[in-house]
């Protein structure tokens, strides 16, 4: 069964939401991309465009792995859906993808996000 953190990543992608999160001590406000697991534990690939980190946030964002565990107060929200404007290299955050926000995923996702 899939935790409460892992039920709102996934409603994020499913609605195309916002999420504003804790993680590491910091506030975060990003968009959920990829998420599935690791090692048996859940995990997502995020494109963090605002609030905090202990390595800073450039002005454009970053791409950030996130282990779910690891999240608290994590709250939906409205907004524009914000992924990046390029990902070049291959994500090796989530190892055993289970939903990937873009369509033509290369990671062959166990569920799809129907648009």
């Amino acid at each position: 069964m899939a935790s409460p953190n892992y039920q709102i990543f996934e409603q994020a992608m499913r609605l195309q939401k916002q999420i504003v999160c804790s993680y590491g001590g910091y506030r975060r406000e990003l968009c959920s991309i990829v998420l599935g697991h690791t090692r048996d534990e859940e995990k997502a690939l995020t494109y963090q465009f605002g609030g905090e980190s202990k390595s800073g946030l450039p002005t454009s964002g970053e791409w950030r792995c996130l282990w779910l565990a690891k999240v608290s107060d994590a709250q939906l929200r409205d907004g524009p859906w914000l992924a990046g404007s390029s990902h070049s290299q291959p994500q090796g955050c989530v190892e055993e993808v289970d939903l990937d926000i873009n369509p033509s995923s290369p990671y062959q996702p166990k569920r799809r996000i129907p648009f």
